[in-house]
C-alpha cells in the first residue's frame, strides 16, 4: 500500500472511515480472486449482498429506501477504493449503483422507488443501464429501439449493445424511441426486469479488459412493459439521459483513479526491488521520473474528480465539468498504466503480471459513456455555447 497525502477533508471522519472500510473489504474479498476474475471473465455475483450489507450499493439514496444516504462524494471514495483492487468490480459496481439505482431514485414515483430501490440496495438485485446500440454507441440519440403506445402498456422492439452487467442484471433503465419523429424529442426511459415477456439477455462478450464484469447485447422482442414502468414522463426521457450522464461520468472518473493508485501499488515496491547493473532500478532518472509523474498525475487527477464529486452533491455540476474530469483521470490512467509496464520490463509483459489488466481495465474508460473525442466535443461546445 502507497503512503499518500490524507484522501479526505480532516474534518469528516465519516468518509475517512469509509474509505477504510471499502479499501480493507476490496483487500479481503476482491483482491484474492481479482486475478481468476480476469482469466476466467467470471462475475462475482456472491459479492453483491456483502456490498449491500456495508451500504455501498445504496450510497447516494434515501434511508427510507433501504439506502445509506451519504451523496457523491462518498460514491466516489467507494468507487476509488473498488477500483483500487479490481476496475472490473468498479466498472459493475458503478453500473448498479449510480446507472441504475441512482436514475430511479432521481426521477422514479413513490411506487418505483419502494418496488426496486430496496432489493437494488441490498444486493439481491443487479443493476443495469441500457443507451447504447451497434448502430448507437457516440451518437447514441440515434437509437433505433422502439417503443409502440398500448392501452395499458408499452411494446418495445429492438436491441440494445455493450451493456454493463446486462447479461446478469434482474433490472435495468432502458432508453428508447417512443416518438421516432420528434427526433431526440421522442425518446422516453423504461424500468425493465429480466422476467418481462420478449426481453432476454444474449451471452456475455468476451473482452479485452474489464474481465469479471460482465458486458452484452439485450434483445426486445414485442417486450411487454407496463405503462407504470416508465421513468419520468413520456418522450421526455433526452433531460434525464443527459443529466444522468454528468453524474455517471463525475462517478466513473473515480474508477481509472483507483486504477492508477493501483498503479503506483504495483510499481513503486517493484523498482526498490528489482536490481539491474547492481543497483535499484529506482536509482535510475528514467524511472524516478516515471514514478513521480503517476504520483503527479494520480494526486492531480485525485482532486479534480473530489472537488467534481462535491460539486454533484450541491447540485452544481455542469456538462463540460463532468466530461473534463473523467476525460483527465482516464487519460493519465491509461499512461500510468503503460508505464507501469515499462517500470517492469518483462515481468511487466507476462499474462499474470496485474500491470497488463490494469493497463487492459484502464483503456475502458478511454471508449465507455463517451469517448475522450466525445467528452473534447463537450467541454468545447459548452464554453464556446
Amino acid at each position: 500500500m502507497i503512503t499518500t497525502p490524507e484522501q479526505v477533508s480532516s474534518t469528516d471522519i465519516s468518509l475517512q472511515k469509509l474509505q477504510q472500510n471499502v479499501y480493507d473489504f476490496a483487500q479481503t474479498h476482491i483482491a484474492p480472486i481479482v486475478h481468476e476474475m480476469d482469466v476466467s471473465n467470471r462475475f462475482p455475483r456472491e459479492l453483491w449482498p456483502q456490498l449491500g450489507k456495508l451500504g455501498l450499493l445504496g450510497i447516494t439514496i434515501d434511508k427510507k429506501y433501504g439506502g445509506s444516504d451519504l451523496g457523491y462524494f462518498a460514491q466516489v471514495i467507494a468507487m476509488e477504493a473498488i477500483s483500487r483492487s479490481s476496475g472490473a468490480l468498479g466498472l459493475s459496481y458503478a453500473a448498479h449503483a449510480n446507472l441504475c439505482a441512482n436514475q430511479i431514485f432521481r426521477f422514479g414515483t413513490e411506487s418505483q422507488k419502494n418496488n426496486y430501490l430496496p432489493k437494488l440496495n441490498s444486493g439481491e438485485w443487479l443493476g443495469g443501464l441500457a443507451m447504447s446500440e451497434k448502430e448507437a454507441g457516440s451518437d447514441v440519440l440515434n437509437m433505433q429501439l422502439h417503443a409502440e403506445e398500448k392501452d395499458n402498456h408499452f411494446i418495445l422492439n429492438g436491441h440494445k449493445m455493450w451493456i454493463t452487467n446486462g447479461p446478469d442484471a434482474d433490472v435495468i433503465v432502458v432508453y428508447a424511441k417512443t416518438k421516432p419523429e420528434a427526433g431526440s424529442h421522442g425518446i422516453s426511459c423504461f424500468i425493465i426486469e429480466k422476467k418481462f415477456s420478449g426481453f432476454h439477455a444474449n451471452p456475455k462478450l468476451n473482452k479485452l479488459g474489464m474481465r469479471g464484469s460482465d458486458t452484452g447485447e439485450l434483445i426486445f422482442n414485442q417486450c411487454i412493459i407496463p405503462k407504470e414502468n416508465m421513468l419520468g414522463k413520456i418522450n421526455d426521457g433526452l433531460s434525464l439521459l443527459m443529466s444522468g450522464l454528468d453524474y455517471e461520468r463525475a462517478v466513473l472518473a473515480a474508477g481509472p483513479l483507483g486504477l492508477m493508485h493501483a498503479c503506483l501499488d504495483v510499481m513503486v515496491p517493484y523498482v526498490k526491488q528489482r536490481h539491474q547493473f547492481k543497483k535499484p532500478l529506482g536509482d535510475f532518472q528514467f524511472i524516478q521520473q516515471k514514478i513521480a509523474d503517476a504520483y503527479t498525475h494520480f494526486h492531480a487527477a485525485r482532486h479534480y474528480v473530489y472537488a467534481t464529486a462535491a460539486l454533484c452533491d450541491k447540485k452544481e455540476i455542469k456538462s463540460e465539468i463532468a466530461a473534463s474530469t473523467y476525460l483527465f483521470a482516464a487519460e493519465n490512467a491509461t499512461k500510468t498504466a503503460l508505464d507501469t509496464i515499462q517500470c517492469l520490463g518483462g515481468n511487466g509483459y507476462l499474462a499474470d503480471s496485474p500491470a497488463g489488466r490494469i493497463l487492459r481495465d484502464a483503456k475502458l474508460y478511454e471508449i465507455g459513456a463517451g469517448t475522450t473525442e466525445v467528452r473534447r466535443l463537450i467541454i468545447a461546445r459548452e464554453l464556446l455555447r
